[in-house]
């Protein structure tokens, strides 16, 4: 048994205890017999105390264990909770029982959860608010995207357009007098090809709006992966649980985050499988993006170039729980969770 347990604490009372009463007891029989010999016999003096030791222990090992059963379970749901917290969990409640210390904990829990869950609806309905406010400055948001769309444009898909038109005319120079060499360079000039065929889908990803109008997350994304399938040759495999109404900052920004992470696996993973998991269990929403691609070494770099802040400040504003995982060579994992309200 460990000894650092509340159980074993209380047995070593229990202990002390029944070797005090059994001392105390034997004392008790030892003057009795001194006052009046003959009082008891010397066997029953002897023995009595033992039993008495014994019944101490017994009983009071049986009413210690009835006592820390509870105690045990009663801590162990506050464990339960205070787990169930870290977990973005803010629906559930410890059953109050007692109004012992114990019990006080569990109010004290139970009140800071109810803090806690009006946080989180606080932060979507600001993400809601912002929705809002964001409808109404999308003429500059649309300026600002074009702009950097055309950056995009310059510093990827037009270089390697200008660098397919010299291969290519390079190629058509050199089938006169080396015709392997010719053939060599038109392989690399096919390739080029593809990787900005690739580019520009992605960076066409980035131009569809960021609100869902009237389509609810799930049959957005399903729209969104069924015209990716068709021109990416990705395979995509979808589990989409049906979903309660959400609200309209919550959807736009969940939906952005699908946008970006799908964006990330066309142009930077090369990924040729990717599946995409949305469940809703207990009142908590989960969006698992999983890619195939080559991966990457997480670091702050990588954060910033792939756009992963982007989506933990979307995802932070909706009070949901953001994480990425990713390895070289093991594909990339993106992961939110979000605590739903009733």
């Amino acid at each position: 048994m460990n000894k650092s347990t509340l159980r074993w604490k209380l047995l070593k009372s229990i202990l002390f205890t029944a070797l005090f009463t059994g001392i105390l007891y034997f004392l008790f029989v030892q003057i009795g017999l001194f006052l009046h010999p003959g009082f008891v016999s010397l066997w029953f003096s002897l023995l009595s105390p033992l039993f008495v030791m014994l019944l101490v222990i017994v009983l009071g090992s049986y009413f210690s264990y009835k006592d820390t059963l509870s105690i045990r379970n009663r801590l162990e749901d506050i464990s339960t909770q205070i787990i169930t917290l870290s977990r973005g969990r803010f629906t559930e409640k410890i059953k109050l029982t007692e109004e012992d210390e114990i019990g006080r904990i569990s109010f004290e829990l139970n009140e800071l959860t109810d803090k806690l869950q009006k946080q989180v609806t606080s932060l979507q309905n600001l993400a809601n608010q912002k929705a809002d406010l964001a409808e109404k400055a999308r003429g500059a948001a649309i300026i600002e995207e074009r702009q950097r769309l055309a950056r995009d444009l310059h510093d990827a898909v037009s270089q390697q357009l200008f660098a397919l038109n010299m291969m290519s005319s390079a190629s058509i120079k050199m089938m006169d007098r080396d015709i392997e060499t010719a053939k060599s360079q038109m392989v690399d000039v096919a390739d080029l090809a593809s990787k900005a065929q690739v580019e520009m889908r992605a960076l066409l990803l980035h131009l569809r709006p960021i609100h869902l109008s009237e389509d609810t997350l799930c049959v957005g994304i399903r729209k969104l992966v069924d015209e990716l399938e068709k021109k990416s040759g990705v395979t995509f495999h979808l589990t989409l649980d049906e979903l309660p109404e959400l609200p309209g900052g919550i959807e736009e920004n969940l939906f952005r985050i699908v946008q970006e992470s799908l964006g990330n696996a066309l142009r930077h993973a090369e990924a040729s499988v990717i599946r995409i998991t949305v469940k809703l269990k207990k009142k908590q929403f989960s969006l698992h993006i999983k890619d195939n691609g080559k991966g990457f070494e997480m670091n702050e770099n990588k954060k910033g170039a792939y756009g992963l802040d982007s989506m933990q400040e979307r995802s932070d504003e909706i009070g949901g729980q953001f994480r990425v995982s990713s390895r070289p060579d093991e594909g990339t994992l993106v992961e939110v969770r979000v605590p739903l309200e009733g």
